[in-house]
């Protein structure tokens, strides 16, 4: 990934940096370079070495290459390359220690993943299931009931949405579970079938699905069943021996989960209740969802296939946060940012302080900042100092006049941490609006923030039009002079549309 060119002014902004550190010169020697990523860049680990890899990768003057030294040229192509980015690259691969329990990830989920548009009359697609496994969703929902020709069919039950049948959804899923992500995907099955049904379902998963089919005990491996929240159904042995069948139970209260819960059930609430819960008893919660898997799940009054924030309950530990993939805006984006970490393999460690058997609470403003298994007495906050220097080729609607853009950047983390901040409008500049504005947010539990820089084309006194945001954890976060690219609200690629901003942490 590199940034295709630069207006004048990203050229002047960085021409500076380069002239501060090559002090006259016409090039960077190794040692200015690296002194350049030391202080500036914060790249403490960086060694000569380093410098000189930097000048054999982005320097294209024979010359300078052969004396062991950087153009500004080089250094342009150098800060615009993915190594410039704004997101640890470190983190586009998996790195995590992926042998925890279930329990200990968050994973990327979806609800009712057949739907394309509304809860109520809506179309389910093939293509819906695509969509997700794409985004790198790892749950997927399928709602099975009886079809005509004894061939089970997904829809939404007692609503007026189209239905497709079971066996080209578990065959769509076969296709294209793993051209994202290598790492399991869990079908949670809403299970309305008859028995007769029943084995008609597992016929077609055993057939389709043959030796990708996880036969390991939780938590290693995961397949979800289920039963009908509206009656009793009696699951067909065939299909609960099939493969690890997680039964959903009724969530009684925490108490009562730590005395008759398995480890091998999950408990599937829906956000009201959810948000009751966390507020009641947020610690509770999160040791809860140290050993149990919570789904949760939008409420029924959402039938337009809106979202609810999902940060509030990850910030509890719970593991699918289900939403609805097909319904874009800021659920979605902090989704996609979330998930973007550990190579978006649609897995993240949750942090320590979301697994250790010290008492946390999310709702409490008292934590330390440090990422570590225990919570310390000092409430010192991390102070986060982004400065939004400069934007460039942001895209103007066909037809339309030039933008007026101003930059949000939001923190969204627990709710003593989520906060914002603004930067002023520039008039009626898309190619390269300059702001120079400093920002500072005070973090509690950086490990659970996500960032992200919002661009936003100012239509009037109070109000604003979206334009193009990147959202990313605090914890991929690089410091230093960096690139910001912009994604649209279907969260495609803006390029070259980027924001290029200084970052620094304490």
């Amino acid at each position: 990934m590199m940034k295709s060119w630069s207006p004048a002014s990203r050229r002047e902004d960085l021409q500076k940096l380069f002239q501060g550190y090559a002090s006259g010169r016409p090039a960077l020697p190794a040692r200015a370079l690296l002194r350049f990523l030391h202080q500036e860049q914060m790249e403490l680990e960086a060694t000569e070495e380093t410098a000189e890899r930097l000048i054999g990768t982005y320097e294209v003057e024979e010359a300078a290459r052969g004396s062991g030294s950087m153009t500004f040229d080089g250094f342009l192509r150098y800060m615009e390359s993915r190594e410039g980015c704004v997101f640890n690259r470190a983190h586009a691969c998996v790195y995590q220690d992926m042998e925890q329990p279930l329990s200990s990830y968050f994973i990327s989920s979806s609800h009712n993943t057949y739907l394309t548009g509304d809860q109520l009359v809506g179309e389910s697609h093939l293509d819906a299931y695509v969509y997700a496994l794409r985004k790198g969703c790892r749950c997927l929902e399928i709602d099975c009931w009886d079809g005509p020709d004894m061939e089970p069919v997904v829809y939404h039950g007692y609503t007026l949405t189209t239905k497709i049948r079971f066996r080209d959804v578990v065959a769509t899923v076969e296709q294209h579970a793993f051209q994202t992500s290598a790492y399991p995907v869990i079908l949670s099955l809403e299970n309305h079938c008859s028995e007769e049904q029943q084995e008609v379902m597992a016929q077609h998963l055993i057939s389709i699905l043959g030796n990708k089919l996880l036969s390991a005990p939780l938590p290693q491996a995961a397949a979800g069943g289920l039963p009908s929240p509206n009656r009793k159904v009696q699951v067909a042995p065939v299909l609960s021996d099939l493969v690890i069948y997680t039964s959903s139970v009724k969530f009684v209260s925490f108490s009562h989960a730590k005395q008759h819960q398995s480890h091998c059930e999950n408990s599937s609430v829906a956000e009201k209740k959810a948000r009751r819960l966390l507020r009641a008893s947020g610690a509770d919660f999160v040791q809860h969802n140290q050993r149990f898997l919570s789904r949760i799940y939008p409420a029924g009054s959402r039938t337009s296939s809106s979202n609810y924030n999902p940060q509030e309950f990850w910030n509890v530990g719970a593991q699918l946060v289900a939403l609805n993939f097909q319904s874009l805006g800021l659920p979605m984006d902090l989704n996609h940012g979330r998930f973007q970490d550990n190579g978006g393999c649609g897995y993240v460690l949750k942090p320590p302080v979301l697994r250790s058997s010290r008492s946390f609470d999310p709702g409490c403003s008292k934590h330390s900042h440090k990422p570590t298994n225990l919570l310390l007495k000092t409430t010192c906050p991390l102070c986060l100092c982004p400065k939004v220097i400069s934007a460039s080729n942001l895209p103007v609607p066909r037809g339309g006049k030039a933008l007026d853009p101003l930059v949000r950047v939001e923190i969204h983390g627990t709710a003593s941490d989520s906060q914002r901040r603004s930067t002023h409008a520039v008039k009626s500049n898309s190619l390269s609006p300059h702001w120079d504005v400093n920002m500072d947010f005070s973090l509690r539990v950086p490990e659970l923030s996500l960032v992200r820089f919002c661009v936003r084309d100012q239509t009037g006194l109070f109000s604003s039009d979206f334009v193009g945001q990147y959202t990313l954890p605090f914890s991929s976060l690089k410091k230093g002079y960096r690139w910001v690219p912009l994604l649209s609200r279907d969260g495609c690629s803006l390029d070259p549309a980027s924001l290029f901003v200084f970052v620094w942490h304490s």
